[in-house]
């Protein structure tokens, strides 16, 4: 009987333990914040989006929003694309609850990623979440999408978001800016909280320069080693679309783009070889008269990366599948193996060779002013090779799909002495989902 009752009490008291340690306060140290962090960190809004510089201190404001909320019994999801990134944050996190996490008061899954309240859902998670699909079979209340630039829109509107829904939970992006299609879906989302009049969306910035806890005298010699654009968007925090002094604007490509192709008159393809680049630029285009004057469309962009015989490949099949006249391939680097390597895959295509005697900027800048005039056209969007045509500064390294794209536009419109190349046969090519009739 006293056995039994010893027993009882034991378990009594272990309870009453567990109790007083699940509800008891967690205590944790604070990073020094600057007042940028501190605005978003206590900001009550549901969704949060921040665009911060380099070592502007995205991790740390990552720990401080996961603590606080862990501290208020809330379960906290994290997620960055790499495991460092992952690790950073796991540092800053362990670092601010030191003290529990000594004590024994907190449980802590070093492999897992997790530390939480034991007998109790508290707890802050962090993983790897390159792929969205990382992020199933779980809840929180707070979500934290880190380097959110580098992650999938379905990390969010998929899969995360529905994670919310327990306890109508919170949303927090971080990211710094980043070129191109890769980076779009941090730069909308930002833009929908910069423009939300609801409450429910607040959009967060501050540079580099607002971290007073790193060298001033280092951020601003990074001005000798960066590009100008690449400063603005890794150290200034602005969001770029397109470089300000590239020849081509996204609005002349947006405003002249159509959603489907006239019959054409001539079709070609044009191909700028691998140089130093992997990719071999491959670019469809066609020519056609709207209301009597000649205009260019692009058709596809089938650029690649690959080997020689799979390039030749490439190029074949787009001549094939959209009825082209002529290859138009540029063979300054190449020679005639640019030629040769088309002809072994398939000897029947038509190959134009172009030599490159101007500079890029000389031949570019006919076509880029055709666009300017509303002569050249996207049918449908191609976005890896507008971000190329948005990017490229006359005086850089031109880009592969880019030199392809001028040297086939050129070869429709403009030709030897400003005349189109070759004779119009007349024959009107229809295009009907990608093929001719």
């Amino acid at each position: 009987m006293q056995e039994a009752w010893e027993e009882a009490r034991e378990e009594a008291r272990k309870r009453v333990e567990e109790r007083t340690r699940r509800d008891a306060p967690i205590r944790a140290r604070y990073h020094k914040l600057h007042p940028s962090q501190e605005s978003l960190i206590l900001s009550s809004t549901k969704r949060k989006i921040a665009r911060s510089g380099r070592r502007g201190g995205k991790t740390v404001s990552a720990s401080e929003i996961a603590v606080r909320a862990f501290q208020t019994g809330q379960r906290v999801q994290y997620g960055a694309p790499t495991y460092d990134q992952v690790e950073s944050f796991w540092f800053e996190v362990k670092w601010m609850l030191e003290e529990p996490l000594r004590l024994g008061t907190l449980y802590k899954h070093e492999g897992r990623k997790v530390i939480e309240v034991p007998g109790t859902r508290r707890c802050i998670r962090a993983r790897t979440a390159h792929d969205p699909e990382t992020w199933r079979g779980d809840y929180g209340d707070v979500l934290i999408f880190d380097e959110w630039q580098n992650q999938k829109f379905a990390a969010w509107n998929e899969v995360g978001a529905p994670m919310l829904l327990d306890n109508n939970g919170d949303a927090v992006f971080m990211y710094t800016a980043r070129r191109g299609e890769d980076g779009s879906h941090a730069r909308e989302l930002f833009r929908k909280a910069e423009g939300d009049t609801t409450g429910r969306w607040e959009a967060f910035r501050w540079s580099s320069h607002d971290n007073p806890y790193i060298s001033a005298t280092a951020i601003e010699e990074l001005a000798e080693d960066m590009t100008e654009i690449s400063y603005r968007m890794e150290i200034n925090a602005e969001d770029l679309e397109d470089d300000p002094s590239a020849l081509w604007k996204r609005a002349d490509i947006q405003r002249t783009r159509w959603t489907s192709a006239p019959a054409m008159d001539r079709i070609a393809v044009g191909v700028d070889p691998p140089g130093s680049s992997a990719e071999c630029g491959i670019v469809v285009a066609g020519s056609a008269r709207v209301h009597g004057q000649l205009h260019a469309f692009v058709l596809d962009d089938a650029s690649i990366s690959g080997s020689p015989g799979e390039w030749g490949d490439q190029v074949a099949a787009a001549y094939h599948k959209w009825g082209a006249a002529h290859v138009i391939a540029e063979v300054n680097h190449g020679g005639d193996m640019v030629e040769h390597t088309i002809h072994t895959s398939d000897p029947t295509v038509i190959v134009r060779k172009v030599h490159a005697t101007r500079g890029k900027a000389t031949r570019a800048e006919p076509i880029a002013a055709r666009y300017e005039k509303d002569i050249i056209h996207h049918v449908g969007t191609f976005r890896q090779l507008e971000d190329q045509m948005c990017y490229w500064v006359p005086g850089s390294t031109s880009p592969d799909r880019l030199d392809a794209a001028v040297w086939v536009l050129a070869f429709l419109l403009l030709g030897p002495r400003g005349r189109a190349f070759g004779a119009n046969t007349g024959e009107k090519r229809k295009v009907v989902h990608g093929r001719r009739e």
